[in-house]
């Protein structure tokens, strides 16, 4: 009766134990740090042009769109607030979240698919190299070392994008924009803001090898690898964003 059910639990706990796996890893050897470094490259310098744009036009739509609910209160002068607290606290994480689950997360699952299906895998496993400490704990390090990093540059790149559109547009002087931005920040908002890219990234990174570590069928296994990765790493990180921001909420609130 229950059968339909077997699929999506036996999924979650080989996730879970691909996770564990992944975690333990980094406190063995070897490290393969070049691969770390490579995958940092790949993944984080890899990205800036999509976070940078992503970052810029997030902080100007933001500024245009507030600008006109704030002017209803005459209030045009706080839209730097607006700007810097909904960048900081949810924009800019979910936002550069996203785009990176779109790039790395279906890249990575089609790079392992595609090692799995040619059996370049099995060949690991016969020549006695754990797949996990080589394919899987490289890409997560990674992640989690530049995604942060990445989010605190599109975070900036979007405050920036507000001053255009306060400065060019709404006619608001540039100290007064730039001292509302900083004083509307807390340390509560910083460490939200730090520590959500932080968590997306083990989703946007293990959800990818998952797939690509689990791909059967050649090349049309692949892209139905690439695309699940994508859309279960999606879906997750603003299932996770909501929970981390009721948590933070009720911080803030107490």
């Amino acid at each position: 009766m229950l059968d339909f059910l077997k699929g999506p639990f036996i999924a979650i706990q080989e996730f879970f134990i691909l996770t564990g796996r992944a975690l333990r890893n980094v406190a063995l050897r070897p490290h393969y740090t070049d691969d770390v470094v490579m995958q940092m490259d790949l993944i984080g310098v890899g990205s800036l042009p999509i976070v940078i744009l992503t970052g810029f036009f997030a902080g100007a739509v933001m500024a245009l769109q507030m600008s006109r609910a704030l002017a209803t209160y005459g209030q045009v002068d706080q839209t730097g607030t607006l700007v810097s607290i909904s960048l900081v606290r949810e924009l800019g994480p979910a936002f550069t979240a996203l785009m990176m689950a779109g790039r790395n997360s279906s890249g990575i699952a089609s790079e392992i698919g595609s090692m799995k299906v040619t059996e370049q895998i099995d060949a690991m496993r016969a020549l006695g190299t754990d797949p996990i400490q080589k394919l899987v704990t490289p890409r997560m390090v990674a992640t989690a070392i530049m995604l942060p990093l990445l989010t605190i540059l599109a975070d900036f790149i979007g405050m920036f994008g507000g001053w255009v559109i306060g400065r060019f547009f709404l006619g608001l002087p540039s100290q007064q924009y730039w001292s509302t931005v900083w004083r509307a920040l807390e340390w509560n908002d910083v460490t939200q803001g730090i520590l959500k890219p932080f968590v997306f990234s083990f989703i946007i990174s293990l959800v990818g090898c998952y797939y690509g570590l689990r791909t059967t069928g050649g090349t049309q296994g692949v892209g139905r690898a690439t695309t699940q990765s994508m859309v279960t790493a999606s879906v997750l990180i603003l299932v996770v964003d909501f929970f981390l921001g009721k948590i933070f909420v009720s911080q803030a609130v107490s």
